[in-house]
C-alpha cells in the first residue's frame, strides 16, 4: 500500500512496551494501512524506547517534570506530533492523563487501552482494583480517549475470568495476553472504518 494511503500514527507509552510491539507486530504480519512513525515517552527508564529503537521507529522523550506545567510538556509533545503530521494517536500504558486541549487536537482519534471492563474500575489500578473487589469476571475496555479519566466511549470490550484460587499476577498474565490480540484488531477495525482518515 502506497505510504500516502497510510495512517501515521503515533504511540504514547510509559512502560514495558508491550502493547507497542504487538501493535508494531500487527501493522508489519497482516499489512495494515498504517505506519507507527514515532514512540513517545515520559519516563527515560521504559522499556519501550528499546524496543521502539529496534523497530527503527523514532522515540520523543518528554519529561513532565522538567516544566512548569502539563500544558508545556503538552506543547513539546503536540508540536512533535504536527511535526510528524500524525493522524492518530494509540496510548499503550501511557499513565497521564491528556488535557482537554490535547484531546480536543485529536478529536475522536486516541485511543486507549484499559485493563478492566469499564466503566468499572478506572484510573491507574484497574486489574488491582478489580481482584481485589472480588470480581469473578474483569476484562479489557478500548474506548476512545476523553479530558476525563477512562471515560471516552467505548470501542471494544473482552472479558476475563478470574478463577478460583487465581493470583493478582496470573490475572495479569491473563489481562495482557488478551490486551495483544484484541488492540491490534481494534485497530484492524479501525483503520477499516477509516477513523484516522
Amino acid at each position: 500500500m502506497a505510504e500516502l494511503e497510510c495512517a501515521r500514527l503515533a504511540v504514547m507509552a510509559s512502560g514495558r512496551g508491550s502493547n507497542f510491539a504487538a501493535l508494531q507486530a500487527a501493522i508489519l504480519n497482516e499489512a495494515l494501512p498504517a505506519k507507527i512513525v514515532r514512540v513517545i515517552v515520559d519516563q527515560k527508564e521504559a522499556a519501550v524506547i528499546e524496543k521502539a529503537k529496534a523497530a527503527g521507529i523514532p522515540v520523543t522523550l518528554v519529561d513532565y517534570h522538567a516544566f512548569a506545567s502539563r500544558t508545556q510538556a503538552e506543547s513539546i509533545i503536540l508540536d512533535r506530533l504536527a511535526s510528524d503530521r500524525i493522524d492518530g494517536i494509540l496510548l499503550a500504558g501511557y499513565m497521564r492523563i491528556l488535557s482537554a486541549h490535547f484531546v480536543a487536537t485529536y478529536p475522536n482519534r486516541i485511543i486507549n487501552i484499559h485493563p478492566a471492563l469499564l466503566p468499572s474500575f478506572p484510573g491507574r489500578h484497574g486489574i488491582e482494583d478489580a481482584f481485589h473487589y472480588g470480581v469473578k469476571v474483569t476484562g479489557v475496555t478500548i474506548h476512545y480517549v476523553t479530558a476525563g479519566v477512562d471515560s471516552g466511549q467505548i470501542i471494544a470490550q473482552v472479558p476475563v475470568k478470574i478463577e478460583d484460587g487465581m493470583s493478582l499476577a496470573a490475572l495479569a498474565v491473563s489481562i495482557h495476553e488478551v490486551e495483544h490480540v484484541v488492540y491490534p484488531q481494534t485497530l484492524k477495525h479501525l483503520l477499516k472504518e477509516g477513523v484516522f482518515n
